[in-house]
């Protein structure tokens, strides 16, 4: 097992959200953990909010019903609200999604869209994210470089989501390159940004008109998400066409970019870590997937996806690790924090695929536990499982420390992974 050298805190309060901070947060997170574990900060966006960084802390926090999810308890001025970390999502039509709701209406729009999240169903995808992953890696396995971000953990979730959906593969590559525009700049409401959350939304809303037209002279309807939203919405489930269209939305952003960051901070972790790679490679040899299936929750709590879980508003006031917050603060629950504390976790800084007792936080707690969890770690196993097997000397091209972390408050991912291998031979034919 290799032993990671623990981080070391600072010694006096640490400066949050510079670049230094992204590119390596737990030594910040370790010193918040044992003298503020709930830390009242300024946000780069001008608002502040509370930082809860212990584990149990943590885990109580993502359960309150006292902390709501909408954006309208936090008293904020007007300009603050909607900040959330979703491109576009101060638009009024894309604000009533899953991430922004509280009961009752979360549980209605959750119990629509968990339909398609079922193990039946993310076991029947399997074949197609596999056909995916394959095909991706084909496009530059002769080359004997690749940017892993750019060239596959960004495509192979955007092209997964769109078919879960329902978008035609012929519309497929719009979505890639507006999702790409918005993964690339974060959530700035101007220019390249805005345009693409403007024409995801009026394709959205377009696909959902032209499927609901089309669902009653088809004698079998599709079993996408999208045509399950309608066909519940006609049968009195009460969904209108702006909640399906900001469901596809939501699910659509955050059913990728999760993923992107799984797959990228993963690859990351274990090119980083050759002790553990190399046992992942040999039991993949062997036909074993034990290693793989813990694999993938252990680099979901050494580096996961979703550094902050998305924002919560205090409905009245409540303590938190002893900590009194007044109505209305915003509190945002440090999961890539909560992850590493010692206080739930054996030697929390070394990366050991094979941990058992791992009750990770990453995909958060709760009603609001992430629905396409399952999803997500298919993905993230066939991504890890496929380029270890058909490129067993991939390695860095670079130095790590040339490395660099996107901007942002919720999500943690490299911009680039430029790797190198052996250049191999197609698989399967293009298709």
């Amino acid at each position: 097992m290799h032993q990671s050298l623990p981080p070391i805190p600072p010694t006096d309060p640490p400066e949050l959200f510079t670049w230094e901070f992204a590119t390596d947060p737990y030594p910040a997170y370790a010193w918040l953990r044992e003298n503020a574990p709930v830390h009242r900060t300024k946000l780069p966006s001008g608002v502040e909010a509370w930082l809860v960084t212990r584990y149990v802390d943590a885990k109580q926090a993502l359960a309150d019903p006292r902390l709501s999810k909408n954006p309208a308890h936090h008293d904020e001025p007007a300009h603050a609200k909607g900040k959330t970390g979703i491109p576009g999502e101060r638009k009024a039509e894309l604000m009533t999604h899953l991430l922004n709701i509280d009961p009752p209406d979360h549980t209605r729009l959750r119990r629509l869209v968990s339909k398609a999240f079922t193990p039946r169903r993310v076991a029947e995808f399997a074949p197609r994210v596999r056909e995916l992953t394959d095909h991706l890696i084909d496009q530059f396995v002769r080359e004997g470089s690749a940017d892993l971000i750019h060239d596959f953990a960004f495509p192979l979730p955007i092209y997964a989501i769109c078919d879960l959906l329902g978008v035609p593969r012929e519309d497929q590559d719009d979505f890639r390159d507006w999702a790409g525009m918005m993964i690339r700049h974060g959530g700035g409401p101007r220019g390249g940004v805005a345009r693409s959350v403007k024409k995801m939304r009026g394709y959205l809303a377009e696909l959902i008109h032209r499927k609901r037209e089309a669902l009653p002279d088809v004698a079998a309807p599709g079993e996408d998400l999208i045509s399950g939203l309608i066909r519940a919405s006609d049968h009195g489930e009460h969904l209108t066409e702006n909640e399906a269209a900001a469901m596809a939305f939501i699910l659509l952003f955050a059913g990728f970019e999760t993923t992107v960051n799984l797959i990228g901070n993963g690859t990351y972790a274990l090119l980083t870590h050759p002790d553990q790679r190399t046992r992942l490679q040999q039991s993949l040899a062997a036909g074993e997937r034990g290693l793989l299936e813990t694999g993938i929750e252990e680099l979901l709590r050494y580096d996961g996806p979703v550094e902050l879980a998305t924002w919560r508003f205090a409905t009245r006031p409540v303590s938190i690790g002893g900590q009194d917050i007044a109505a209305g603060d915003p509190v945002l629950v440090v999961l890539a924090a909560a992850d590493r504390d010692p206080e739930r976790f054996a030697d929390p800084d070394t990366l050991d695929l094979s941990r058992r007792d791992n009750q990770h936080l990453g995909y958060g707690h709760g009603i609001h536990y992430c629905l396409g969890a399952p999803l997500a770690r298919l993905e993230g196993q066939t991504a890890l499982a496929t380029l270890l097997t058909r490129l067993p000397d991939l390695r860095l091209a670079v130095d790590p420390a040339e490395l660099r972390w996107r901007g942002g408050l919720i999500m943690r991912g490299l911009r680039t992974l430029p790797v190198e291998f052996t250049p191999r031979g197609r698989l399967v034919p293009p298709a």
